[in-house]
């Protein structure tokens, strides 16, 4: 998804740059944003098609969410507050919490869906484990040389904020924050560049419980 966000983005800056040039100085010739979209849109459908597991529809939709950031960033200004704060809030209903109550999983299991960038792809089976590919915005574990660094570092995660039993009410806020975050993290910067992993269904229920434990466990070596 978020690759298709920044293609449409992408399109529409280039589309106003290209005849904002071949117009010279009569910016009455220039199309409008509705005309820009519709052709970026056209592009879109004409470039891609069906393959594998991956479909068109799907890989393309855009929601209101990305419609509004999409549209802040190609007029190059942040989404005003309350447009970002109304989005936010209906993100967060979208949250699906663990439905056996349980948040924290396997971090070993963690550790391996964090590294793996598996997943979504045209040539991947339907019923094949998607990974979460977190290293390619986050460093997470110091012993990695190779990681993104789009988002914050993850390193000391949970020991940072004092988690030092997941399980204690005095931990549970931290727990459900980061929780809400990996499922959807638009419910809390709506522009955010972090993949809704859960929410758009990258992430099962377990995996993201796995990366919870990889995150927040004691014994996982990111709180060592």
């Amino acid at each position: 998804m978020k690759k298709s966000t920044l293609f449409t983005a992408g399109l529409s800056t280039l589309a106003v740059a290209v005849l904002a040039g071949c117009a010279g100085n009569s910016s009455s010739n220039l199309p409008s944003n509705a005309e820009l979209d519709a052709m970026a849109l056209k592009m879109e459908q004409s470039s891609f098609h069906d393959k594998g597991i991956v479909k068109v529809k799907e890989a393309l939709t855009l929601d209101d969410t990305l419609r509004a950031c999409d549209a802040a960033a190609v007029a190059g200004h942040p989404l005003d507050p309350a447009t970002a704060k109304k989005l936010e809030a209906e993100n967060l209903k979208a949250i699906q919490w663990p439905t056996d109550g349980k948040y924290l999983g396997d971090w070993k299991s963690g550790e391996k869906i964090a590294q793996s960038g598996r997943g979504r792809t045209w040539n991947d089976k339907a019923d094949a484990a998607n990974g979460g590919n977190c290293y390619n915005c986050h460093q997470i574990d110091p012993k990695e040389i190779s990681y993104g660094t789009i988002g914050p570092s993850l390193y000391h995660y949970g020991k940072l904020r004092g988690v030092t039993d997941p399980a204690s009410p005095q931990a549970q806020e931290v727990v459900k924050y980061t929780w809400g975050k990996i499922w959807n993290a638009k419910a809390y910067n709506a522009c955010s560049n972090m993949p809704r992993a859960g929410y758009k269904g990258i992430l099962t229920q377990k995996q993201v419980a796995d990366i919870m434990a990889l995150l927040l466990d004691p014994k996982s070596p990111v709180n060592q």
